[in-house]
C-alpha cells in the first residue's frame, strides 16, 4: 500500500512497475489517471490550484486505501494525488489497484476514485481563461455524491 500527496508529477509506467516488481501473485492491474481539463461547466480555464492540509490529507487517503483492502482481495495499491497549480493536460491523480482477479481490481479502483472525488480533503480553485482571469472555488458535484452512494453496501452486493 502506498499513498503520496506531492507537488511534482508522476510517471504512470514507473509507478506500475514499482507496484508489480517481484510479484507473481498479481493477475490484474487497473490504473486510473485523472487530468486537468481545459474547460469546465463554468467555461475555459487556464489553471487549477489544489490545496490541502498536510498530514490530515495523507491520513484520510490512507484510511480510504485501508477500506479498499478490507472490501476486496487486493495485493497492492498506489494512490498519488498532486497539489499546487496545475495546467490543462497535467495529471492530478493516479490510482493503481492490483489483485489476483480483474473484478476486484476494477471495483476497488472505482471505489477509491469515488471516495477521492467526494471525501478527500482537497480544495480546488479554477482560474478562468477569460480576459479578467476570473475563476473560483469548485463545489462538490451531486453526481459525485450519487456515485459514492453505491459503496454503502459490501463488495459484490450492489443490489
Amino acid at each position: 500500500m502506498a499513498v503520496r500527496v506531492q507537488r511534482e508529477g508522476f510517471d504512470l509506467n514507473a509507478e506500475t512497475e514499482a507496484l508489480r516488481s517481484g510479484r507473481t501473485d498479481i493477475g490484474a492491474i487497473v490504473t486510473f489517471t485523472g487530468t486537468v481539463r481545459c474547460t469546465t461547466k463554468a467555461g475555459p480555464i487556464t489553471s487549477m490550484t489544489l490545496e490541502h492540509y498536510p498530514g490530515m490529507t495523507e491520513a484520510e487517503l490512507a484510511r480510504i486505501e485501508r477500506e479498499a483492502h478490507e472490501r476486496w482481495p487486493l495485493q497492492a495499491t498506489t494512490i498519488i494525488h498532486r497539489y499546487g497549480e496545475l495546467a490543462p493536460g497535467d495529471d492530478i491523480v493516479l490510482v493503481i489497484t492490483a489483485s489476483a482477479h480483474r473484478l476486484a481490481a476494477f471495483e476497488a479502483a472505482e471505489f477509491l476514485m469515488d471516495f477521492l472525488k467526494t471525501r478527500a480533503p482537497f480544495w480546488k480553485k479554477e482560474t478562468g481563461a477569460d480576459a479578467d482571469g476570473a475563476g473560483g472555488w469548485v463545489d462538490a458535484r451531486e453526481a459525485d455524491d450519487d456515485a459514492l452512494k453505491r459503496w454503502s453496501t459490501k463488495a459484490g452486493d450492489h443490489s
